[in-house]
């Protein structure tokens, strides 16, 4: 009784309303989050006989777009048209940001193209929608035509242009913006600095965003300065730079909020920087934001690629909600361990709560696959995939072809690529991968070349694969041609493994003084790989000389792996030189070098069993001993 008083009563006085006030109303509604309540206010101010001015609609047309709902979009627009204010700049602008704000860029380009005037704001909602979609040439033609009707670029313009840019990822565009940006005196806007950053840090130009950066006043600096430089040191990897700044900015004065804690979170992937990542667990919970599920879910993820399952698993267990990624976090973390029994008895248990798995969740499943070979479990992977929709992902099928390929199936693996209607370069460059390490080195370069010639931009991974490819078939002009092509027409600078696989490749060929000189010559740094490379290549070559070089920069790089001490006794033993087999011991004994057991791993129906050398610890041990010994006696005869 009381609420029906209290709707006649509203209902009575609204009829009393201006226009005025239902437009605070409405514009209100919108700006505490109530966007359906705004267009009820809309449709109760029509129904009370009143019309909407050219107030009423930026505000309706803004509800709109927080919906993002297409069919409000076009019966709002009615409104417009049917009103007197069609031709009115405010109004107009706000129905083309309305429509780009929806991805309906084609008719917010119909209401755009038909406007009599334009202005700054309204040039600036074409570019942004256009950018946020990656339509990055009609964004280029857009600011060109801006330019002939005498609009001068703001901020906005700027920062649509480098969202264009990072899009594709355009560096030289992205200089081009930031150049415009200082001409026309944009560089002391903060919020265009911060876009700045971003956008240099996610092109991998890290020195440029931290140059940036530097560059912003220190009055003006903000918390999404920072963040914005520490996100880009996480996206690499580069737990070092990320905490280093993450330091500088609580001493600067300010406060981390969950931005920053996800961002170094995301920095701490390996297990040398498990310290870290709990130090900033640490001060994520002094933050107060430890409950928050994209802090948790991060966790799950950071401690299971630092090698802390427990950990990672001890967070997942006592989460209250679960959401998909929660699941699909702890999931991935057993499938990199390799324990894929694990892993699939957390997916069926997933199902079991109604959680749906998804493309990430299939996707780390046959990387855990594929790391194993557990071929088996991957048919059945492609199977629940083609049940489930999920196959016709093209980042679904590329991962299959990883699988397969990694799973020695490499006819599977090539029937799936020519299978995909539209192939992406991540699917040439896995099938490239995959004949190369099948042994298949010439089909390998033929589909690079074949790549090439459908006007398919290589990248840094697929001249790796086909190096790779080189390498291991022992092609030593293919592979040069291939390195040349990849620094001279290309433009990529090759990065330490595309150098090591060259290195291997001289190694291999026997071309020994050079692979060293080579290595020497290198603009980084080796490491304990590369060297490690040649030293092989001296073991098959007999090379004593070099190989002692080589050996005592691994023994100086890292002195507690065993590797390099074995392949060095090896080397001396295969040339008689016993006395020298004998100081490697020593040295191994005094440095405390202990050499890790060999392991395999085998699936059989379903589940995974691991053996190391001389292993009698299995339940099955005496059985699978007494079989190998009837093989190796059937083998003999």
């Amino acid at each position: 009784m009381v609420a029906s008083t209290a709707t006649q009563s509203f209902n009575r006085f609204s009829n009393l309303w201006t226009v005025a006030q239902w437009n605070f109303s409405i514009r209100e509604s919108v700006n505490q989050g109530y966007a359906h309540k705004a267009l009820l206010l809309f449709r109760e101010m029509k129904q009370n006989g009143l019309e909407p001015n050219n107030l009423t609609f930026p505000s309706v047309a803004k509800a709109c777009s927080k919906l993002l709902d297409s069919k409000y979009c076009q019966i709002v627009h009615t409104h417009v048209v049917k009103s007197g204010f069609q031709s009115d700049l405010f109004v107009q602008t706000s129905v083309v940001d309305m429509y780009v704000k929806c991805s309906q860029l084609g008719f917010a380009y119909n209401v755009f193209a038909r406007m009599p005037h334009r202005d700054v704001a309204s040039w600036n909602s074409m570019i942004l929608g256009f950018a946020q979609l990656g339509f990055v040439d009609r964004v280029v033609d857009l600011f060109h035509e801006m330019g002939i009707e005498g609009i001068r670029a703001d901020s906005v313009t700027v920062i649509g242009l480098t969202q264009s840019a990072l899009s594709v990822k355009d560096l030289r565009m992205m200089k081009s913006v930031h150049s415009l940006g200082i001409k026309i005196g944009l560089e002391i806007d903060v919020s265009v600095s911060n876009t700045w950053i971003a956008a240099y840090a996610k092109c991998g130009e890290l020195g440029l965003a931290e140059t940036v950066f530097d560059g912003i006043d220190k009055d003006l600096m903000t918390a999404v300065s920072w963040n914005s430089l520490i996100a880009g040191y996480a996206l690499f990897e580069q737990c070092p730079k990320a905490i280093g700044f993450f330091k500088k900015m609580i001493h600067g004065g300010f406060r981390a909020d969950l931005s920053t804690i996800l961002s170094l979170l995301s920095s701490c992937l390996q297990p040398e920087v498990l310290f870290h990542g709990k130090l900033i667990h640490c001060h994520g919970i002094q933050v107060g934001c430890d409950s928050d599920i994209q802090v948790i879910n991060t966790l799950i993820s950071m401690y299971s690629k630092c090698g802390d399952i427990s950990s990672a698993r001890y967070l997942f267990d006592n989460m209250l909600a679960k959401t998909r990624v929660s699941w699909t976090a702890m999931i991935a973390g057993y499938s990199e361990k390799g324990d894929l029994d694990e892993a699939m008895t957390l997916f069926f248990e997933m199902e079991a709560v109604g959680e749906k798995p998804d493309l990430v969740t299939v996707v780390s499943l046959l990387s855990g696959c594929g790391q194993t070979g557990a071929l088996e479990l991957g048919k059945w992977i492609d199977d629940y995939s083609i049940t489930n929709g999920l196959k016709d992902n093209l980042i679904v099928c590329n991962a299959l072809i990883d699988m397969y390929a990694k799973c020695g199936n490499i006819d599977n693996a090539r029937e799936l690529f020519y299978a995909i209607p539209e192939k992406s370069l991540v699917s040439w460059t896995t099938l490239i991968a995959g004949y190369a390490l099948n042994g298949e080195f010439k089909e390998a370069l033929d589909l690079f070349f074949q790549m090439i010639e459908s006007r398919l931009k290589p990248n840094h991974v697929t001249f790796l694969a086909v190096l790779q490819a080189c390498n291991h078939g022992g092609f030593l002009e293919k592979g040069w041609e291939c390195f040349n092509l990849m620094t001279k027409v290309f433009k990529i600078n090759p990065g330490l493994d595309h150098y090591s696989c060259m290195a291997n490749l001289l190694g291999r060929m026997g071309r020994l003084k050079e692979a060293f000189e080579f290595i020497q010559n290198m603009p980084f740094k080796p490491d304990a790989g590369i060297w490690g490379g040649l030293l092989s290549s001296c073991k098959i070559h007999r090379n004593t000389v070099i190989a002692e070089c080589v050996a005592y920069r691994l023994f100086e790089l890292d002195p507690q792996t065993a590797g390099p001490y074995v392949e060095m006794a090896n080397i001396y033993a295969s040339a008689g030189k016993w006395d020298r087999v004998a100081e490697i011991r020593t040295m191994m004994k005094c440095n405390k070098v202990r050499k890790s057991p060999g392991k395999s791993i085998v699936q059989v129906n379903g589940k995974t069993h691991e053996f190391t050398v001389e292993d009698r610890f299995h339940p099955e041990g005496f059985l699978i001993y007494e079989t190998l010994e009837n093989l190796a006696l059937h083998m003999k005869e």
